[in-house]
């Protein structure tokens, strides 16, 4: 499989004592909800508190605005006050339950992970079924302890951080991946190139990756493109020699073909800047370096392969990525 592919302020807002002007154009959300915060319920990343009068639609224990469990799919539409909340006037809200998929994918990165750990390496094999090397893997030593305490605190809190498995893959480059099965791999360049803040928000963006499930909604979304890469993909599979996890590894490859070689599309990449800043936030790291980071990606990559750079390979052009997250801190995280 390619690593190509692997490549507080927060406001409380008092109903009574703000009345609402709705002249701003309607927005929608759709994403997790992932922390509250008094009246006060953080939804892809935004701030959202109900209006007078909001329709509510819920499933399992969400019964209403105020009883919606932290991990529960959250749709939201309303519109937006000056000082950045978003002031529903619809919610539906559900259980995150086992989607078409999501089981196989996670079952075929396990598998997957194995081969990296039995091989020692992160490695990858190109349509000729030659072997690529992307540095050795290791999972433990200072490194991996850094990484393993980033991860455990910016972990949303319906999930623990122990269930992310972390691995450093000696490689020069500035990169990043989480995958399904919520293991992480991080290259030795980017970790020794950047402070804390900076890995923090670099791995929230990759981590939302996995806890928003983008691999298997890309899957729905390009089925036939995805399909139509089964027949390359089967080569590589060839190197595994067990045939249950052979047939997994290629399961997995064709699932995440097209997500974890090109890239999420801008959509879900946008979501993990967007998202992801929010977990490294909640964590207490400096999240206004964030624009400033994806310009020095821009600065060192900026005509380079996708190959080198998967993490800043297919996101929206650097200034349009910059001026997104300039926005979100303006928005949700100067008051």
């Amino acid at each position: 499989m390619t690593p190509r592919g692997l490549a507080r302020a927060t406001a409380l807002v008092s109903l009574a004592a703000c009345p609402f002007a709705f002249s701003a154009p309607a927005e929608s959300l759709d994403g997790y909800a992932e922390w509250r915060k008094g009246e006060t319920l953080i939804v892809d990343g935004q701030r959202v508190v109900a209006s007078p009068g909001m329709t509510f639609k819920g499933g399992g224990e969400a019964r209403d605005f105020g009883s919606i469990p932290m991990g529960y799919e959250v749709k939201v539409r309303g519109e937006r006050e000056a000082s950045g909340v978003l002031v529903a006037r619809e919610v539906e809200a559900k259980p995150n339950g086992r989607a078409l998929f999501e089981g196989d994918l996670r079952t075929a990165f396990d598998q997957m992970e194995a081969q990296y750990l039995k091989a020692g390496r992160m490695f990858d094999q190109d349509d000729n079924g030659r072997m690529q090397s992307y540095g050795r893997l290791y999972d433990e030593g200072p490194e991996v302890e850094r990484m393993r305490r980033i991860a455990r605190r910016i972990a949303p809190p319906y999930l623990s951080g122990d269930e992310f498995r972390v691995y450093v893959v000696d490689n020069k480059e500035w990169n990043a991946m989480a995958a399904p099965n919520y293991s992480i791999y991080v290259f030795t360049g980017l970790l020794r190139d950047m402070d804390d803040d900076e890995v923090a928000i670099v791995l929230g963006h990759e981590l939302v990756h996995a806890t928003h499930e983008h691999s298997r909604k890309g899957y729905k979304k390009s089925l036939l493109v995805q399909l139509g890469a089964l027949a390359g993909v089967a080569i590589a599979g060839e190197a595994i020699d067990n045939k249950a996890a052979r047939t997994a590894a290629q399961l997995a490859m064709v699932l995440g073909a097209s997500a974890w070689q090109n890239g999420y599309g801008r959509r879900h990449e946008d979501q993990a800047d967007r998202v992801g800043l929010r977990y490294a936030y909640e964590a207490g790291y400096e999240v206004s370096k964030g624009p400033g980071l994806w310009n020095r990606f821009a600065t060192k990559y900026g005509g380079g392969s996708k190959a080198l750079n998967f993490f800043f390979g297919n996101h929206s052009v650097a200034k349009d990525r910059a001026r997104n997250l300039e926005h979100e801190l303006r928005l949700n995280y100067s008051r």
